[in-house]
């Protein structure tokens, strides 16, 4: 739904001086204020194995950050995106990290993670997706728990990823730069 110009800025900054309560995380995502519970284990170990194999595998000095607010772009009509993902990847030396605002912008951003829900994974795998690629975000890894599937969006364009691989859990993924190497999916199973 479209909102006036006034409404969108009274929505962004009501949204931008929110505070949470404990146990919840909010993102602001086309227009919409989407208010979720704190993962669970399972989901917390398939980030941890994504982060753990990129620490150990990938050629880029890379950091990770579980949980940090982007600004993206936004749907005609609505207030920019702030999206929460369950991880981003940057290249190290850009130290994107050290003194960022809570929401920082996605330049630089190498690759974004999410791991859905055990169910209502529309999220993760429709509209977040396409905030992602309206930001510019190159790689998003989505790691789908109710499908039992990994799959890899790049090439953004158009408020969408052109490109998608994946696969079943306990096949590999293919990484490309800077990542570059071949994501162990057999642990999610």
């Amino acid at each position: 739904m479209a909102l006036d110009p006034i409404t969108r800025k009274t929505l962004l900054d009501w949204f931008v001086d929110l505070e949470t309560p404990e146990g919840l995380r909010a993102e602001l995502i086309e227009g919409e204020l989407l208010v979720t519970p704190v993962p669970d284990g399972h989901h917390e170990h398939c980030v941890s194995r994504v982060v753990g194999q990129m620490y150990r595998r990938t050629p880029t000095d890379m950091q990770f950050s579980g949980n940090k607010g982007l600004k993206l772009g936004s749907t005609e009509g609505c207030p920019q995106d702030h999206v929460i993902p369950d991880g981003t990847l940057v290249p190290k030396a850009l130290r994107l990290f050290r003194g960022a605002d809570p929401w920082m912008p996605c330049e630089g951003v190498a690759m974004v993670l999410e791991v859905t829900p055990r169910a209502g994974a529309r999220i993760d795998r429709e509209i977040k997706r396409r905030c992602y690629a309206r930001g510019g975000v190159p790689l998003y890894l989505l790691v789908d728990r109710e499908t039992a599937w990994t799959t890899l969006f790049s090439d953004p364009e158009s408020g969408d990823y052109r490109e998608r691989h994946a696969v079943a859990f306990g096949k590999p993924l293919a990484l490309p730069e800077p990542l570059a190497f071949d994501l162990d999916t057999a642990d999610f199973l």
